[in-house]
């Protein structure tokens, strides 16, 4: 069974981490290219117009398989130039897939994200927990170091010192701390996490797709560009939105006092 499960309903995509026996333990050498696949279908895909992961079980992801490392073997086997490699196509190909996604990503955290588990739901453009989730990024408990680009990701999500106190306590933090932090928007009951995710999904996918992702695609490179480039990038961007049918479509629907209905021409 392949890692993701998939499921359509309209323009929203659900994508389920489906190995709940191992609390949806990664990565296996396969999920590289598992997310890689559904990133890049979700891309080519215009009708699609946002997309929730959330976990299958009691967990989101409990990040690395400790037996695996114990025992060398898949990611962590042979030299040291051979797990580099292996983490530049498997490790390194998830976050970088999931980071160039086009069209926004909610969580739905439904229990622990550890490791690069909490990473991938760091990922993600709005976070929302089940009251019962947990967050944590414990390599240096392992003797490791985040190999998934957390170093750089966590900080920008929660700030530094509190980036720093996670990582250099290995401590995890429960979903009302995670709320307080800014790492993710808003804590539910478990019950309510699937409604509630796919709420918001629903208000996001609403909008016109070619703006919808086009607005994603500012807002992840303001992270790191100066404000005239930003405006540089903005004015391009907003000269085609301009030229777009859902552009005019939402003007009219605007001065006739009703809902507008993008088609994405």
């Amino acid at each position: 069974m392949t890692l993701i499960q998939t499921e359509r309903r309209g323009a929203i995509e659900i994508w389920t981490l489906s190995r709940p026996e191992r609390l949806n333990a990664l990565p296996d050498l396969e999920d590289g290219e598992a997310f890689a696949a559904a990133c890049a279908a979700v891309n080519a895909d215009a009708a699609v117009r946002c997309v929730v992961i959330t976990g299958e079980g009691r967990a989101f992801s409990a990040g690395g398989d400790l037996k695996a490392m114990r025992d060398r073997r898949e990611l962590f086997a042979g030299s040291g130039a051979e797990i580099r490699d292996r983490y530049r196509r498997v490790v390194h190909r998830i976050v970088r897939s999931l980071y160039g996604l086009e069209v926004p990503l909610v969580a739905a955290v439904n229990g622990p994200a550890m490791g690069l588990g909490c990473d991938i739901a760091g990922l993600a453009d709005i976070r929302l927990a089940s009251s019962e989730a947990t967050f944590g990024v414990p390599f240096l408990k392992l003797g490791l170091l985040p190999g998934d680009g957390g170093a750089w990701l966590l900080p920008r999500n929660v700030g530094y010192a509190r980036a720093a106190e996670m990582l250099f306590t290995g401590d995890a933090i429960d979903s009302a701390t995670a709320e307080r932090w800014g790492l993710v928007n808003r804590v539910v009951p478990p019950d309510a996490l699937m409604e509630e995710a796919l709420t918001v999904a629903g208000k996001v996918a609403a909008h016109g797709p070619q703006a919808l992702r086009m607005a994603k695609t500012l807002l992840r490179q303001g992270r790191d560009v100066n404000f005239d480039q930003m405006l540089e990038m903005t004015a391009a961007m907003q000269a085609l939105a301009h030229l777009t049918g859902d552009h005019d479509e939402g003007v009219a629907a605007v001065l006739e006092k009703r809902p507008a209905v993008f088609d994405g021409t």
